[in-house]
């Protein structure tokens, strides 16, 4: 048999794996994507449809309770390289979507006016696109009109940006970038669209009908004799395609999976939208997470007098959350002191009472007897104990069966 095996101790354990780990993968933002409040149907797929879009760097199957806190998450983060969460939470009147940098802030708060999830979108459109390897890079993220006045835009954007892993372009393999991610900002309503779209290129340059065979698409032959008919006649191709738009081609620096895209060839990029879509409109910024000093807020505009008064009330709660935190743990160390001096305290009783039994034993024996007892007859040690210094001779082998004699007795010879 071989020997058992040595026990690695967590910490080490824990430190050997995220040695093992790629430093591209430890550097990206992690996210962990949740919803909170009424329970809903709708907001438990949007939740997860949300999860797809920030694949593969995120929780996919996080497993939430209602009994878990904002705290246990952001507990969990520093271990999984999370660096930011988003939170669902559903009320009586609103929904409304947070986005939390970890561990020390900002936090952001959406109100989302309306939503559609992937399954809708993608039933709704036409040409339906969804391949499984979309999912193993992530997106492309995009942003538009996020250059007006206000510093809140500029720290929306970058919030959004730093959800995703940047993109070193001179070093980017372009066959990774399998989706993009819109948000578009519209400054008359206050508004920010995202859209979700798969990316497809194909090769432009060749007649409709040539381009079905060149991308695999088994064309439907019934009316044609040979495959020339087919490829000559470009009457027979669906004529619901509409024809490309020249602002999509590009030459491509690098070949992309598919047939037909090679290097130094043109081809078209096209967007299939695969969801969800999400409409919401930012209320307020927080400096902490979900608490501290409101530095922007959509409806309320405060005066600087208001602020510093807000600000030093702030501060007073912080110190006063300090200050009992600081006494809990007094009282707690007080407590276990206590507990500590009472148990000695009672050791101390029991030993005198012992003490105390053994010399009335003995006094009362030299009282009927007339002498002094022996010195083991009243022993202390024999008190304090209810074990048996040894087993009695006879106790020795109390388990052990009795040997039984199996051979025959013989019998008497009979006179």
């Amino acid at each position: 048999m071989g020997g058992a095996k040595k026990k690695v101790h967590p910490k080490t354990r824990t430190a050997a794996f995220k040695a093992s780990e790629p430093s591209e993968i430890v550097e990206a933002p992690h996210s962990f994507i949740i919803h909170r409040g009424l329970s809903c149907p709708y907001i438990a797929d949007l939740t997860i449809d949300f999860r797809r879009i920030m694949e593969p760097f995120t929780a996919s199957n996080l497993r939430e309770k209602k009994i878990n806190r904002i705290k246990d998450f952001v507990s969990l983060s520093s271990f999984f390289h999370v660096s930011h969460m988003a939170i669902f939470n559903k009320a009586s009147t609103q929904l409304s979507f947070k986005v939390l940098r970890l561990p020390r802030g900002p936090s952001l708060t959406f109100k989302v006016h309306q939503f559609t999830l992937a399954r809708d979108v993608i039933s709704s459109s036409k040409r339906q696109m969804f391949d499984v390897d979309y999912f193993k890079h992530p997106p492309l993220v995009i942003m538009n009109n996020f250059s007006g006045e206000g510093k809140h835009l500029k720290l929306m954007a970058t919030t959004f940006q730093n959800m995703f892993p940047s993109i070193n372009l001179a070093q980017v393999n372009i066959d990774t970038i399998r989706r993009c991610l819109l948000f578009s900002y519209n400054p008359e309503t206050k508004l920010v669209d995202m859209r979700h779209y798969a990316v497809q290129v194909v090769p432009v340059g060749l007649k409709r009908a040539v381009q079905k065979i060149v991308s695999g698409n088994v064309p439907n032959l019934n009316k044609c004799e040979e495959l020339v008919d087919f490829v000559i006649k470009d009457g027979y191709t669906s004529e619901a395609e509409a024809e490309d738009d020249e602002q999509s081609h590009v030459v491509l620096p690098q070949a992309v999976k598919g047939k037909g895209n090679l290097e130094n060839h043109k081809s078209s990029v096209k967007l299939h939208e695969i969801g969800p879509r999400l409409t919401m409109q930012l209320m307020k910024i927080e400096e902490g997470l979900l608490t501290g000093e409101v530095l922007y807020h959509d409806h309320v505009i405060k005066t600087e007098d208001e602020k510093e008064t807000l600000r030093k009330l702030i501060e007073k709660k912080r110190k006063l959350k300090e200050l009992r935190k600081k006494q809990q743990n007094e009282n707690r160390e007080r407590n276990l002191q206590l507990k500590k001096e009472q148990k000695k305290e009672i050791k101390r009783k029991e030993a005198e009472d012992n003490a105390s039994d053994a010399d009335d034993d003995a006094q009362y024996y030299k009282d009927e007897v007339g002498e002094e007892p022996d010195e083991e007859l009243f022993k202390l040690d024999n008190k304090m104990s209810r074990k048996r210094p040894r087993l009695p001779s006879g106790m020795k082998h109390k388990n052990k069966k009795a040997k039984v004699n199996q051979k025959p007795l013989k019998k008497s010879k009979e006179k």
